[in-house]
Order: structure tokens, then sequence, then C-alpha cells
């Protein structure tokens, strides 16, 4: 897992999480309005593990959260951006008070 900020990107031709994001094209993603405590992938499957064989990008646009890497806690907030390796279990949990609206993308 990295950590980063909207503050530490820097774009060139390609697309915005470039240079943190491998990949050349955004293939995938999404907006997600978290409700309030909403864990993600919590029904993926029955052992509650969601992983990757690529890398996936979360940004914060709203809101709180927690991710969840490999049983370790993150604090999120507005403007973090975390890069989920391939092969790390994760998890983002809204925060109750402050409600998440997370961007979510990967890259080829």
């Amino acid at each position: 897992m990295k950590k980063l900020t909207i503050k530490d990107l820097n774009p060139a031709e390609g697309h915005i999480f470039e240079g943190v994001l491998p990949g050349e094209k955004l293939y995938t993603g999404g907006l997600g309005f978290s409700r309030p405590g909403e864990v993600s992938h919590a029904s993926d499957n029955p052992e509650g593990i969601h992983v990757h064989e690529d890398c996936e990008l979360f940004m914060v646009a709203q809101g709180k959260a927690l991710v969840l890497i490999d049983g370790r806690e993150e604090p999120l907030k507005t403007g973090d951006i975390v890069l989920v390796e391939p092969g790390e279990d994760h998890h983002v949990i809204s925060d109750r008070e402050d409600p998440a609206v997370i961007l979510w993308c990967h890259a080829r």
C-alpha cells in the first residue's frame, strides 16, 4: 500500500494518476457514495477477502474512511489517495459521521 494526497499528483500526458498507478490508460473504475459505516467488498466471498491481480487506486473525494490493507488500518480523509498493490486484501469502511465518497480505478 502507498498513501499519498492529491497534492502529490503530477499528471503529464496520460491519466491523472500517471506516475502513481501503473498503466498507460485507466480502464475501469467508478465513484462510490458510501452509507455511514458501510464496508466495501463485504459480500464478495464467504471468507471476506478481496484482492486483485493488478493495482487499484482509491481517492477520497469527500468525507472520511478507514482502509484495511491485509488487516492493517489506515485513516483516510478528503484528498487522500491509496494505491493497493496486487494481492493485498483490502476494504474501505466509510466514516459514520462523515461518510466517504470514493473514486476508484484500475489502469493498464
